[in-house]
């Protein structure tokens, strides 16, 4: 009774392990707010099922801030994936301070940058000086905590080509970032569970650059 229990529970598992990998494919292939809205429910039903693994929390955070950026120029419609993103990093960030290291808080604090820009977009003149400056220190944080993470130097390079030059701005600085970020992202795994994405990000900002990679 004790083998059957115990092999129900590892097959249990394995099935668990499967449906994140088979979601974290098809989120490399989004690129719709249905698309991101479908995988955001996906991933939190994986993170309710497996209580113990910040990793579903973490891309049903990315799917609702990916929503808020492609929604950024309909702000009255970005408040609820904000919010809801907003709660799962925050589940995510509960788990991770149970055992998490400094390059999976830089993954998290990337995603919660994200997510409070998503705000500045509902209203930019209210909410700008409020939540901009939130989006920032999580970036900070993100950058500090792993430097040469491509993820967050592309989100920075995202926030120095659309900042205006009189307040911080430089185009040319977010070319560079988004060359390293993608040459740091070519010596990653581009598959897998973990955290991988921004190459398809990184490589459209540079385009707006005038620049090929």
């Amino acid at each position: 009774m004790l083998f059957t229990a115990l092999l129900f529970m590892i097959l249990a598992v394995q099935a668990q392990d499967t449906q994140l990998e088979n979601a974290v494919a098809l989120l490399d292939k989004a690129q719709t707010v249905k698309d991101y809205q479908d995988l955001s429910a996906r991933f939190t039903q994986a993170g309710n099922a497996q209580q113990t693994n910040w990793l579903p929390y973490y891309y049903a955070a990315l799917c609702n801030a990916k929503i808020g950026f492609l929604l950024q120029d309909d702000g009255e419609r970005i408040e609820p994936f904000s919010n809801e993103g907003e709660s799962n990093a925050k589940q995510a960030r509960e788990l991770l301070r149970a055992g998490g290291n400094k390059k999976d808080l830089a993954e998290l604090y990337t995603v919660m940058s994200m997510i409070y820009r998503t705000r500045v977009f509902i209203n930019p003149m209210t909410y700008g000086r409020k939540y901009g400056p939130t989006s920032q220190q999580y970036l900070d944080k993100a950058l500090e905590l792993d430097p040469d993470n491509p993820r967050a130097l592309y989100v920075q390079a995202w926030v120095k080509y659309y900042t205006p030059k009189m307040w911080g701005g430089d185009k040319d600085k977010a070319k560079t970032l988004l060359e390293s970020a993608l040459q740091k992202l070519a010596a990653q795994k581009a598959g897998g569970v973990e955290p991988h994405w921004g190459k398809t990000e990184s490589e459209a900002l540079l385009a707006k650059t005038g620049s090929k990679q």
